[in-house]
């Protein structure tokens, strides 16, 4: 899978801090992150043998497979677990155990986005069996690592940590270095979501030392948001900056939707923690600009609330209300009743102001 020092010379109001960090998570789903999701693997499959009458449909299957890697990371989950279910059916037809590994990876990770914790299990344990009955040691670590985040999602962060564990030992024997920089990226991650955000940094620099080593861009952003994130947690602007500002240079480089996001999503949190309102609030202008071509309503709704928090905190109370309101309606018209109530609340308390 794929969840802080200060600076000499800066002063940072941690309850701001607190107060934005707490507005931001309200509205922002965790793994997103990665977001998102802690799964970030990227893998090529590797053809048996050649069999020219099989070949259209092992193409064709090749095919959905890196279509749905590529609707994935654009941020369409829908579609990537139609077109990967295809792929699936095509393997198994073809009796391509290996491919067949491969295929339950990305219905892993795109069920977990789904929120789909049951099929996301089926999966991965389909996945992880395939692997060990083949001796396929690189599948396995991705398995391991699959596994670990859902532990992570269940909560269950001493079985995801264990889980790593094994996946960086076999990442180690077979000298995989893909596999030793993504067990250490989510070993930064479990300790993050444990509150050990001094080893959620160690950990994560150590796993940047592996993933730039690939130019793995996608991977390298992926733990660069965790470092973010620890980063941010302890106070430490300068670091969080310069974290989430790779992070997101990296994904909007390599056309990554999930990991740009979390990235503004953690600048937004930190310019506005120490009062960089404008900068803030620039930012969430540009994640409009990506969102738009999704046309989720759910992020609109959360770059209003967001925003109708920062202009509340600038002074600008008619600015906040009227942001607030129209996160009000759209709220109603996803039927969420609990942002639909805080925002509410929120835009109650600025009554006579």
């Amino acid at each position: 899978m794929k969840q802080r020092h200060f600076l000499p010379g800066k002063t940072i109001n941690i309850a701001n801090l607190q107060l934005c960090t707490f507005y931001i998570l309200l509205f922002t789903c965790l793994f997103n992150t990665a977001s998102v999701k802690a799964n970030d693997i990227t893998q090529q499959i590797h053809r048996p043998l050649n069999n020219t009458a099989n070949k259209p449909s092992r193409d064709g299957a090749d095919r959905l497979l890196k279509l749905g890697r590529q609707q994935l990371s654009l941020g369409f989950p829908d579609k990537a677990l139609k077109s990967s279910l295809q792929a699936l059916e095509i393997y198994q037809s073809l009796g391509d155990l290996k491919a067949q590994g491969l295929t339950y990876d990305l219905l892993a990770n795109t069920y977990l986005q789904l929120d789909d914790i049951k099929n996301a299990e089926d999966a991965i344990r389909r996945q992880l069996a395939i692997a060990r009955d083949n001796r396929d040691f690189q599948n396995q670590i991705f398995a391991l690592n699959n596994l670990s985040s859902l532990f992570l999602e269940k909560g269950e962060n001493v079985a995801a940590e264990q889980t790593l564990q094994e996946a960086l030992v076999i990442a180690r024997n077979v000298t995989n270095i893909e596999g030793q920089g993504l067990s250490l990226s989510n070993l930064s991650l479990v300790a993050l979501r444990r509150g050990d955000y001094n080893k959620a940094i160690k950990i994560g620099e150590y796993a940047l030392t592996f993933r730039r080593q690939l130019g793995d861009a996608i991977g390298e952003a992926n733990t660069l948001n965790n470092l973010g994130d620890a980063y941010l947690a302890i106070g430490d602007y300068q670091n969080t900056i310069g974290s989430y500002g790779s992070a997101m240079r990296l994904a909007k480089k390599s056309f990554e939707r999930p990991n740009q996001l979390r990235a503004i999503d953690g600048l937004v949190t930190a310019h506005a923690a120490v009062g960089r309102y404008s900068r803030a609030l620039e930012l969430l202008e540009n994640r409009v600009a990506i969102t738009d071509s999704i046309r989720n309503p759910a992020e609109d709704l959360k770059y209003l609330a967001i925003s109708g928090e920062i202009y509340e905190r600038m002074g600008n109370f008619a600015k906040a209300k009227d942001l607030y309101q129209q996160a009000i309606s759209i709220a109603q018209r996803l039927e969420d009743s609990k942002q639909q109530s805080f925002l509410v609340n929120r835009l109650n308390d600025l009554k006579g102001r």
